[in-house]
């Protein structure tokens, strides 16, 4: 999933029950409920327990105003209705999974650094920037321009935000290192004892 021409768009959603329909699909990718009821809301309420705090008009008026921004797609077939998010629905449920995104720290520092080395070409330069923008966000330390640095164990993340950024190992590597000569600075940054 990459950040597209949806960039500029998203803003962080003013409710949880925004954040709940976006992920819930972006998750499941898909509910199904059966057509011929009457209480179609009532069904799709039911069809997930975090839903079910919402209250009913609430929840309609939002799923509606989901399906005109073109976030969410309703099809009817077989006698059954179909609920998943569009491409622009993927996108703003990358972003909110992005935005959320934090990187979980150990009681003990093990002693290894993870280095997170970029090399993201000129026509990727918003890729490149918001990337750089998150390595920020989630507390890497800059040793170089493109060379970040982290005391804790990251992958996971790294791999998210590289898939999220349409972005190649080829052009986002990471490293697992023992030793940083003059890390002294680094480990007074992350307050970390030797």
């Amino acid at each position: 999933m990459t950040i597209g021409k949806y960039k500029y768009y998203f803003k962080k959603p003013r409710s949880a029950i925004v954040k709940d329909i976006l992920q819930c699909l972006a998750v499941g990718g898909l509910i199904i409920i059966a057509a011929n009821s009457p209480y179609f809301v009532h069904h799709l309420m039911a069809s997930r327990r975090k839903f079910q705090r919402y209250k009913r008009k609430k929840f309609s008026d939002t799923f509606s105003r989901l399906k005109r921004e073109g976030l969410v797609e309703v099809r009817m077939r077989g006698g059954q209705v179909y609920i998943s998010l569009t491409k622009k629905g993927k996108a703003k449920a990358g972003w909110m999974q992005i935005d959320s995104l934090r990187i979980k720290k150990p009681k003990k520092w093990d002693g290894k650094w993870w280095l997170v080395i970029f090399d993201i070409s000129q026509l990727k330069k918003q890729h490149r920037e918001a990337f750089r923008g998150k390595l920020k966000g989630l507390g890497f330390y800059p040793l170089q321009k493109s060379v970040w640095a982290y005391p804790f164990p990251c992958q996971v993340e790294i791999e998210l935000l590289r898939d999220f950024f349409g972005l190649s190992k080829k052009e986002v590597q990471l490293v697992l290192t023992e030793k940083i000569e003059e890390d002294k600075e680094l480990r007074r940054h992350f307050k970390l004892k030797k």
